[in-house]
């Protein structure tokens, strides 16, 4: 087990680690999400209330991030339905399939049931909008009887991680203030010692700096969870668990590096240009509106006891020769239209990187599916491997905390090892299902042709595992399909009606089996 002199160093070692990020992310965070940005007040001072986006004189990489961040949830965990299946996997022998499947299928429905009583899509629209940065974090506990599961999104400012064997992040290490009189009532069993209890008792509402950790001891092969007060040195909790409450997904992550790298460590380019490009704009446009004013100094006017509000006088020798004007207003020289087509070209790109993009465009009239299908793929096909880090660092990591929580309150009634052997989690989001909808369109294409080929050509294709693919494609439930024993049985039971009928009846029966199941 960890001493809290041991969990310290680690925190120290991991958050100076982080530090080599904090221009990046400060940046991104500063520019794209001010309101939810902390690196400008720091942990050390407090930032509530603080007016921020100061610099930000555009605002089309805060929509877009938001957006971006929109559509992802939309697109691989939408708000109110189910955006994955848990499924028999390869170790289940095939005669058990289709009864274990019927059970699979009766977990997630109930999993869906119970995320439809938390906070989960709250969470989720906060953890993606950090994983726009490049790393989100979450945590999933158990709750209380009204909320039986609670998912905490944790701003990547106050955690700090360490990677483990095959690049899994093993370490989370998180900084939290809190007073004194709730440490207790937050965690029961911690153990105050008695110094960190007088000052507790002299200053209840005194905040006093923690750190929680979730780390893995290679040594000891085991999961434990700490709680310690820097000052001091003092560990409160320090016991072993059976599995980290921690979800960390990054959005790509560069060989050799633990944090992630968002679209927006992309779009921060073109997003600090913009600002300054309408930052120019906008003091040319007080200029323009205001007005400069040149005033020649020639003994009769007194630059210095004539006031023009809003505007500025800059005193002259002359204005236009010899007899010029007294006062005159200073020409602007910039050129609008140039500066508005290098707008218009900075925000697409923005809007390109962080998938802000509508094919056609969103203020049209009702979507057929088949354009939604399209703006799926087009989706998928822009995320590209980003889709498969979010199903594994992401999507299957919470569905097994999720299924651990519900077999610690009696949700369920066996535990079942998400390992991708006998259970494996298969998205049916409508970003997942974008792609299956277009392997079952190849197949279909198959089918066509193969039955315009004749006897032999409609014989090649299998149409009993053909159903059980296409179901298993689109997610539908087992117990809305039969099982190929079923099948079977109910097309001998079709020969035997059509060979009795055709024994009163010769003849009569063409197209009975057809009719029958």
């Amino acid at each position: 087990m960890f001493t809290a002199k041991d969990i310290l160093d680690r925190f120290k070692a991991a958050q100076s680690h982080k530090e080599q990020w904090r221009d990046v992310y400060k940046e991104a965070y500063e520019y794209a999400l001010p309101q939810r940005n902390l690196y400008d007040g720091d942990f050390e001072q407090d930032s509530a209330g603080q007016a921020k986006g100061a610099r930000v004189f555009d605002s089309t990489g805060v929509n877009s991030t938001q957006r971006f961040a929109n559509k992802i949830q939309s697109g691989l965990f939408p708000p109110g339905r189910k955006w994955c299946r848990l499924e028999a996997g390869n170790a289940i022998p095939p005669d058990m399939k289709p009864i274990v499947q019927a059970k699979l299928d009766e977990y997630t429905d109930k999993m869906f049931d119970v995320l439809r009583l938390t906070n989960f899509d709250l969470a989720m629209g906060e953890f993606l909008i950090d994983m726009a940065v490049g790393t989100g974090a979450m945590t999933v506990e158990a709750g209380d009887e009204t909320t039986p599961i609670r998912f905490t999104a944790v701003p990547q400012f106050l955690v700090a991680i360490e990677e483990g064997i095959n690049g899994n992040v093993d370490n989370v290490y998180r900084r939290m203030r809190m007073k004194g009189e709730a440490i207790q009532a937050q965690w029961p069993s911690a153990k105050i010692p008695d110094d960190l209890a007088q000052q507790i008792k002299a200053k209840p509402t005194e905040n006093i700096e923690l750190i929680e950790a979730a780390v893995y001891n290679y040594a000891e092969r085991q999961n434990e969870y700490h709680l310690v007060v820097p000052k001091g040195a003092h560990q409160l909790i320090g016991r072993k668990m059976r599995k980290s409450p921690w979800v960390i997904g990054r959005f790509m992550k560069v060989a050799g590096e633990i944090y992630g790298r968002g679209p927006l460590t992309t779009a921060i380019y073109d997003i600090k240009t913009l600002n300054k490009v309408v930052e120019f704009l906008l003091k040319n446009a007080s200029i323009g509106i205001a007005g400069v004013y040149t005033a020649t100094d020639d003994g009769v006017m007194n630059p210095q006891n004539i006031k023009i509000v809003p505007g500025a006088i800059i005193p002259v020798a002359r204005n236009g020769g010899p007899q010029g004007p007294s006062l005159q207003k200073l020409q602007s020289a910039s050129d609008v239209n140039l500066t508005q087509l290098v707008i218009n070209d900075l925000r697409m790109n923005i809007k390109k990187t962080l998938l802000d993009e509508s094919l056609p465009p969103d203020n049209m009239s009702a979507r057929s599916a088949t354009e939604v299908v399209e703006r799926m793929k087009e989706l998928s096909q822009n995320l590209g491997s980003a889709f498969g880090r979010l199903t594994n660092e992401t999507m299957i990591p919470i569905v097994t905390l999720v299924l651990s929580v519900m077999n610690e309150k009696g949700l369920i009634d066996l535990p079942l090892k998400v390992n991708g052997l006998e259970v494996k989690v298969v998205p049916i989001s409508p970003l997942a299902q974008a792609q299956n909808i277009e392997e079952v369109g190849e197949f279909m294409k198959f089918a066509q042709i193969s039955a315009s080929l004749g006897p032999e050509g409609q014989m090649a294709v299998n149409a009993g595992a053909a159903s059980a693919w296409v179901g298993d494609k689109l997610g539908i439930p087992q117990n809305l399909r039969r099982s190929q024993a079923e099948i079977e049985a109910k097309m001998q039971e079709a020969a035997a009606m059509a060979a009795q009928m055709e024994q009163q009846q010769p003849g009569s029966v063409a197209g009975l089996v057809k009719s029958v199941a």
